[in-house]
């Protein structure tokens, strides 16, 4: 009688899948914590540039505004004074010399009273007296009546010491009997705010570090770690971050830009930030950061280094501990395991051979049993899933098309919003999921017109002011009609806001802004669009090109500009045309509209020739009776 051969349990088998099993989630968890520890430092590394800017910025304001307000004072002691000897006292000497010891950034005080010698203070150091008197002099004229005067930065001394001027004038009375002049030296602050050593601009680029600087409102340098640009003033316009600032900083506070630069021929991917700061309440300066975006973010390359380096180490162990496993196995189990992976694969009609070997012939049965249950289960979810799609996409174009077809002009509209809005969409690299729900929302936006009356919704004239405040319930009414079904829920931003304005003139709730989903966004231009370009019975559609310009008209009033570019780009790419919108347009619409049309038609077609092109609002809603928009 054969001896009894020895098999292993397969709980055995099991506790080893298990432990074979949890290398994936520890690969998954280290490039996850990667991922979220690269995402986390980037936003810290943005924080800290904002930050940064605007801590030098603060440093720079409370520099101008305490050398401000000590000329302001002076002024304002000689002004209550009311008494022309008090320029002449020893007292008056004293104070002023005591003020400059105090100050250790004003190099030069001069009091000019009126019919009297001046008074001048020097402090002593790499700036002769003369060229102090000849930067005074230059001064002096340009003082205001009322009110502080900052001059512009410039470099005097041997040493191209960087300075700037602030006087004011003395009132006393109502009449000006003097002024009050400061020559500050710019040194310390600036030291204060580029924090290092002057150094040149290739060891700035090489080294990787934030570059901070400072520029006047005409982009030229005032503080700079090379200080060969502040000396000769040079405009530093070509890097993007300067000009930004310069169109933003009367409206923008403080900003963050990603852009390229370019130094010596390399281009760098840069992070950088910007903060405004008024000089004295005088004058507009730029603090500025920059920082190759590479050696910022440096630290996330060397995670995701050593997570795969770990990863490849346990990666390598398990496969060793695998092989030697592997030479235990049946047969059974390496069939069962090659049928386990093609049914992975997606290969749900894969059977196993069963032998009749303790559990594993038992669970090869089951395996049989349970691949054929899950193949016919499969079968049966996808055709129902399909079915149900089909059903739902055909309900809601049915919808669309019901409310289209109220009136004969607009069919097929919402269809072709539709494919502009996805467009659009696929232009903004939204996913899947995201495109498909903006489908259906464009394919509502107009649901609410249903509960619109026919004598409203039709009407050929302008409408009444009450009509109009009728006209405008309709996103609010399909919002009501569709926010019952729970399964509409993500389609219901496009529906219900894609009349609001990003300046907040819109409605129902006259958002503005980022307060605007983006699905709403996006439907509301191309709800506009499709209405531009598609011919009527009494005007012909825009052109192309006339259409986007128009629309870029509205970018910050009406529309969100990353949207309208994105449908510039659809343009441009062909995925959106008036040709195709058009062609769409009279598939829909030739059975129901003649050539002819009548002779109201060319009467209404000649007078639309004959003014400005309309407005996005004029072409995609009618007007009230008092200039309002109806949709």
């Amino acid at each position: 009688m054969p001896s009894k051969r020895t098999k292993i349990r397969l709980a055995y088998f099991v506790i080893f899948a298990l432990l074979l099993v949890g290398l994936v989630p520890l690969v998954l968890t280290g490039w996850l914590l990667s991922e979220r520890s690269g995402s986390e430092l980037r936003a810290v590394e943005n924080r800290y540039q904002i930050q940064l800017v605007q801590e030098k910025a603060r440093q720079i304001d409370m520099f101008g505004q305490a050398n401000g307000d000590l000329v302001k004072g002076l002024a304002t002691a000689f002004a209550l004074s009311s008494n022309p000897s008090v320029f002449s006292l020893p007292a008056t000497d004293h104070k002023l010399e005591a003020t400059l010891r105090e100050n250790p950034d004003v190099i030069a005080l001069y009091v000019s009273p009126r019919d009297m010698e001046p008074l001048a203070l020097y402090r002593p150091g790499n700036i002769a007296r003369q060229e102090i008197d000849a930067v005074v002099s230059s001064v002096l004229p340009k003082i205001p009546e009322q009110g502080l005067f900052v001059g512009e930065p410039q470099l005097v001394g041997n040493a191209s010491e960087s300075v700037m001027t602030i006087a004011s004038p003395i009132v006393a009375n109502g009449a000006r009997i003097g002024s009050v002049l400061a020559i500050v030296s710019l040194k310390s602050i600036s030291r204060s705010v580029i924090g290092r050593e002057p150094t040149s601009s290739a060891d700035l680029w090489n080294s990787g570090l934030p570059i901070v600087f400072v520029v006047d409102e005409a982009g030229h340098a005032v503080f700079h770690p090379d200080q060969a640009l502040v000396k000769e003033r040079r405009a530093l316009n070509g890097l993007k971050i300067v000009d930004e600032w310069r169109l933003a900083n009367r409206q923008i506070q403080s900003g963050l830009v990603p852009f390229t630069a370019e130094y010596e021929d390399n281009s760098y991917n840069m992070i950088g930030a910007y903060s405004t700061v008024t000089f004295a309440g005088k004058m507009n300066f730029g603090v500025i950061t920059m920082q190759d975006e590479a050696k910022a973010l440096a630290s996330v390359g060397e995670m995701r280094t050593q997570t795969w380096m770990i990863s490849l180490a346990f990666a390598l162990l398990a496969l060793i501990v695998g092989t030697i496993a592997a030479r235990l196995l049946t047969s059974p189990i390496a069939n069962l395991s090659a049928a386990a992976e093609r049914i992975a694969g997606g290969d749900l009609s894969t059977r196993v051979e069963t032998r009749n070997i303790t559990e594993i012939g038992v669970l090869g049965e089951s395996f049989n049993t349970m691949s054929d249950k899950l193949e016919e289960h499969i079968k049966n979810l996808a055709k129902a899933a399909q079915e149900n799609r089909e059903l739902f996409v055909g309900t809601v174009k049915a919808l669309a098309a019901a409310i289209d077809g109220k009136d004969k002009y607009t069919r097929g509209h919402s269809e072709r919003v539709a494919r502009i809005s996805v467009a659009i969409g696929k232009q903004l690299r939204m996913d899947e999921e995201e495109l498909e729900a903006l489908r259906i929302s464009a394919l509502l936006h107009d649901v609410g017109k249903i509960a619109i009356d026919d004598s409203i919704l039709k009407k050929p004239a302008a409408l009444t002011d009450e009509e109009f405040e009728i006209m405008k319930t309709h996103p609010i009414k399909g919002y009501k009609i569709m926010s019952q079904i729970p399964a509409m829920k993500d389609f219901l931003p496009g529906m219900y806001m894609h009349h609001e304005m990003v300046n907040g003139k819109g409605y129902p709730q006259g958002l503005t802004g980022d307060q605007i989903p983006l699905q709403a966004k996006i439907v509301s231009v191309a709800d506009t669009f499709d209405a531009m370009t598609i011919d009527r019975p009494y005007s012909r559609g825009m052109q192309l090109n006339d259409a986007l310009a128009r629309i870029r008209e509205f970018v910050g009033t009406r529309y969100d500009g990353a949207v309208v570019e994105a449908l510039v780009r659809g343009c441009q790419s062909g995925e959106i045309g008036r040709g195709v919108v058009q062609f769409m347009a009279h598939a829909d619409t030739e059975k129901q509209v003649n050539v002819g049309v009548n002779a109201r038609a060319k009467e209404a077609t000649s007078q639309a020739t004959s003014v400005q092109p309309p407005t996005p609002e004029a072409i995609n809603e009618r007007t009230g009776a008092n200039g309002n928009l109806a949709s």
